[in-house]
């Protein structure tokens, strides 16, 4: 067979794994956790997307855990990244703000997500099993409540349309103190410094079309 070498199962590969979050305590205990697994060869870690493509180029990780909001920057377009550099390399991304659609995660070139909710014996399983070429996408269910609330999810459709708050005050029968509260939570949940990135995050999530 070969040189001599048995033909290793598949379920028997130990895999590169590569985490990227910028929590200092996830950070490590992601660290900590994927690397006592057996069948993890090497546990490689990056705060930063550039961090993480620099590892990517470097070891060709079998599989990537990115945070879906990291600082600055969206763990989706991370994910983008990872994938152009290395094609090989599959990505399960992680968050413990909300959901992802599997339709938006699969356009940025995820083969899962799941959330932080998760026991950690459950997250490792999933690095695995996306490692091993399956997909993880939890049913419906199952997933985590929805990160923005109806009246979040309205506020935000008319900041997209382009409407002004006094605008959106008008059409949703607000007070403009409201409509005021309700865009600071939406900025805050998805991480946003101003309306442009609210609306291009959101985009990037599948909260909006």
């Amino acid at each position: 067979m070969g040189r001599g070498l048995a033909r290793q199962r598949p379920d028997d590969r130990r895999l590169r794994v590569l985490v990227v979050d910028d929590h200092d305590v996830v950070h490590w205990g992601f660290r900590v956790l994927l690397g006592e697994q057996p069948w993890v060869e090497r546990c490689l870690a990056a705060r930063t997307g550039a961090e993480a493509l620099e590892l990517v180029r470097t070891f060709a990780p079998h599989v990537a855990l990115v945070d879906l909001f990291l600082v600055g920057e969206s763990g989706a377009d991370v994910c983008a990244s990872i994938r152009k550099v290395s094609p090989s390399t599959r990505v399960l991304l992680i968050s413990g703000a909300g959901r992802m659609s599997p339709a938006a995660a699969r356009a940025a070139g995820a083969s899962g997500f799941v959330s932080k909710d998760w026991d950690a014996h459950e997250v490792a399983s999933a690095v695995r099993m996306v490692g091993l070429g399956m997909t993880m996408f939890a049913p419906k269910a199952e997933q985590p409540a929805p990160l923005l609330s109806e009246r979040e999810r309205e506020v935000l459709d008319l900041i997209a349309a382009g409407s002004t708050n006094r605008e959106i005050a008008e059409r949703l029968y607000l007070s403009p103190h409201t409509v005021k509260e309700h865009t600071s939570a939406l900025y805050r949940k998805l991480q946003a410094r101003n309306r442009a990135e609210a609306v291009q995050r959101a985009q990037r999530i599948g909260l909006l079309g």
